[in-house]
């Protein structure tokens, strides 16, 4: 009698873990996690600063190949007051069909109301180096708010 609980104890242990786990390993999604260093602004490359104007006032994630290192920009987009900040949290390696896609975590941060003390515009921007030697064929940024 003891034993047959114990065997049904584990084949539902060996069902829920199945149910969890079998999903995501045939799913496309849920992939490696990169390794990425993020950088000071006197560590960004000349030819990340010179393209960065022309992307500061969106809301995306980037990335570009310098000196065989690739590097991911993530830009918040234009704030029309000091206080707000961009990091980013994660970054996932996709496997799909034809190479792969980057999926970069961001999180946002939001001055308080009593926290903002001047109207200056800033354009909150992040730039880290990975680990990666190809581009990605497609980025992905998914963003969280927190305070």
């Amino acid at each position: 009698m003891k034993r047959a609980w114990i065997i049904g104890i584990i084949l539902v242990v060996v069902i829920v873990l199945g149910v969890i786990f079998i999903p995501k390993l045939l799913s496309n999604e849920g992939g490696s996690t990169v390794e990425f260093q993020e950088l000071e602004k006197k560590e960004i490359p000349e030819k990340i600063k010179d393209l960065l104007p022309k992307y500061k006032a969106e809301e995306r994630a980037l990335a570009c190949k310098v000196d065989e290192s690739v590097y991911v920009i993530v830009t918040r987009g234009e704030k029309m007051t000091a206080g707000y900040s961009v990091t980013i949290d994660k970054i996932e390696k996709v496997d799909q069909e034809n190479g792969y896609k980057l999926v970069v975590y961001a999180k946002y941060k939001d001055p308080k109301p009593d926290e903002i003390v001047a109207q200056v515009i800033t354009y909150p921007t992040v730039v880290v180096k990975t680990n990666l030697e190809e581009l990605p064929d497609k980025i992905e940024l998914k963003s969280e708010y927190i305070n």
